[in-house]
């Protein structure tokens, strides 16, 4: 039998949401182990001077559990 845990994490990039993603995902595997899958639970930019400067993403990781 199979037990699985979802975590959330948010995630920030200066690049873009792909990016944030990722580096979302790395920092996580750091200290979380066997991760599975993940989705986008949200996503959001923050904008100064009409530009965006930030990309953010919500994440649900899932893990199973050793």
């Amino acid at each position: 039998m199979t037990v699985a845990k979802v975590i959330e994490i948010n995630s920030e990039s200066s690049v873009s949401f792909e990016d944030a993603i990722r580096q979302g995902i790395i920092k996580a595997s750091d200290s979380v182990h066997n991760i599975k899958g993940a989705w986008i639970k949200e996503q959001k930019v923050t904008v100064e001077d009409g530009n965006i400067v930030k990309y953010r993403v919500d994440l649900k990781v899932s893990f199973v559990l050793d």
